[in-house]
């Protein structure tokens, strides 16, 4: 288990050059349900509704998102992804609870939600009306390329969910960078963090696709190692990670950026001259 002294905080605009975290990956210890792929991105709930409790394999360094794309959903449940933070070791689980709401919450040191746009706020500090109405939303959502959340600085670009490469890929892909979707509809990118306070306490954020929904809960134990908790319950079958750069943008990056940018939409990129590669990194990240 990593240190707490250990952690990297990342993201900030004032310090550009800190180190990034490792990729983030599922962990091996998982629900009853829950199959995870060699590569530790994927994880999808195999049978019923529940047992499909997920952890990530490290604990997050502050301002780090888990970020997870939902990629399938099972009709016939009543119910959707949850999602939030634990200060329990994983590994040192006797048995993965059933749900994490109310059961891994119970364990104590837990702070789950089921992912909703609306109800998943805490009273702001002098200013508990605005922040129980909901964050401040500029009048396009996607205007600038960070999202700031308290002291850091996330790029957008890969928060938001893209819908699969058609004919109108390029209207609906507004959809979701307008947030107007349901925030578990398939392919919609949902991710949590934490940020540590000068108390040495820390909130914990959830992001709809590139949207922050505020501070779902407060007084986290900074100082203790957080993990990530994805609750594939109900509806949700199967989600896969979501790498993020916080730093400088790589090179493959920006090449999918000027790409994306010059096309109307997703399938002209089939008629690029460029490797076939390339084109499906453009397509679909």
């Amino acid at each position: 288990m990593a240190a707490a002294s250990d952690r990297v905080e990342l993201g900030s605009p004032w310090e550009p050059t800190r180190p990034e975290p490792p990729p983030t990956r599922f962990h091996s210890v998982h629900g009853a349900n829950i199959r995870v792929d060699p590569s530790g991105t994927r994880a999808t709930r195999v049978e019923s509704f529940a047992h499909g409790v997920c952890f990530s394999r490290e604990p997050l360094a502050p301002g780090q998102v888990f970020l997870v794309e939902i990629e399938e959903k099972e009709l016939g449940w009543c119910g959707h992804l949850r999602l939030g933070l634990t200060a329990l070791d994983p590994a040192n689980l006797v048995a993965v609870p059933e749900f994490s709401l109310p059961d891994l919450v119970s364990l104590g040191h837990t702070w789950v939600f089921a992912i909703t746009r609306h109800h998943n706020r805490v009273p702001g500090e002098g200013h508990p009306e605005a922040e129980v109405a909901g964050p401040r939303r500029p009048p396009t959502l996607l205007v600038e390329p960070y999202l700031c959340i308290e002291q850091f600085r996330i790029p957008r670009d890969r928060l938001v969910g893209r819908s699969r490469p058609g004919l109108y890929s390029h209207l609906l892909d507004q959809l979701y960078e307008l947030n107007v979707l349901p925030p578990t509809a398939r392919r919609s990118r949902l991710g949590v963090l934490f940020c540590p306070r000068p108390d040495g306490t820390a909130d914990m954020h959830i992001i709809i696709n590139g949207e922050d929904m505020g501070p779902s809960a407060r007084g986290l134990p900074a100082a203790q190692p957080l993990y990530a908790v994805v609750d594939l319950f109900a509806s949700t079958k199967s989600v896969r990670l979501v790498q993020l750069e916080y730093g400088l943008p790589s090179l493959q990056t920006l090449c999918r950026l000027v790409i994306q940018r010059s096309v109307v939409h997703r399938l002209a990129i089939d008629g690029l001259h460029l490797p076939k590669g390339l084109k499906d990194f453009c397509k679909y990240e």
